[in-house]
C-alpha cells in the first residue's frame, strides 16, 4: 500500500519536469498555428492524443505513484492559472501565450495568400462570409482570423459575425 504514495524522486523534480513539459507543449501548440486550435478534425485530435502520451514519460519520469501524481498535477495546474492570469491582465502575455489575430480581409479584397498561410481553405472562408451575411467579397468590410481559430467578419454595415 505504501508503494502507491512513494514518488521515485524528491517533489521538486516532478514540478520542474511539469514546468518543462508545459513550455515545450504549449510552444508546439503555438507553432502550430490559430487554424489548428479553432476546428479540431479527427486527425487533430488522434495527434493531441499521441502527444499526451509521447510527453507522459518525460512528465513523470516513470514514477506511478500518487503523489507524485498529485505534484505533476498541481503544476500542470498552477501554470495553467498563471497563463489565464497573465492573459487576462496583459494584452503582450496573451499575444505571447495565444497569438494575434490576423488580418484576413479588409474594403472587400480577400488576402487569400494569407488564408493559404493560415491554412484555412477557401470555402471555409466563404461559409464564414455566408454565416456573417456577405453573398459577396464587396460585403466584407474586415475579417479576422481570431487567435483562437475563428474566423470574425465585419459586414458593411459595421456588425461583427
Amino acid at each position: 500500500m505504501s508503494e502507491m504514495f512513494q514518488m521515485s524522486a524528491p517533489w521538486w523534480v516532478f514540478v520542474l519536469r511539469g514546468i518543462a513539459v508545459y513550455v515545450l507543449v504549449t510552444g508546439l501548440m503555438r507553432v502550430s498555428g490559430k487554424r489548428a486550435m479553432g476546428q479540431f478534425t479527427p486527425f487533430d485530435m488522434i495527434m493531441l492524443i499521441l502527444i499526451g502520451n509521447t510527453v507522459q514519460n518525460g512528465i513523470n519520469g516513470g514514477d506511478n505513484s500518487l503523489t507524485g501524481a498529485f505534484f505533476m498535477a498541481g503544476t500542470l495546474m498552477a501554470l495553467n492559472w498563471i497563463a489565464a492570469w497573465g492573459s487576462a491582465r496583459s494584452q503582450r502575455f496573451r499575444w505571447l501565450m495565444e497569438g494575434r489575430p490576423t488580418l484576413l480581409a479588409k474594403d472587400g479584397e480577400v488576402y487569400w495568400p494569407v488564408l493559404r498561410q493560415q491554412l484555412i481553405a477557401r470555402s471555409d472562408f466563404i461559409t464564414a462570409m455566408r454565416l456573417a451575411g456577405c453573398s459577396s467579397e464587396k460585403d466584407v468590410k474586415r475579417a479576422m482570423l481570431e487567435p483562437n481559430g475563428h474566423i470574425m467578419i465585419e459586414t458593411a454595415d459595421g456588425k461583427w459575425n
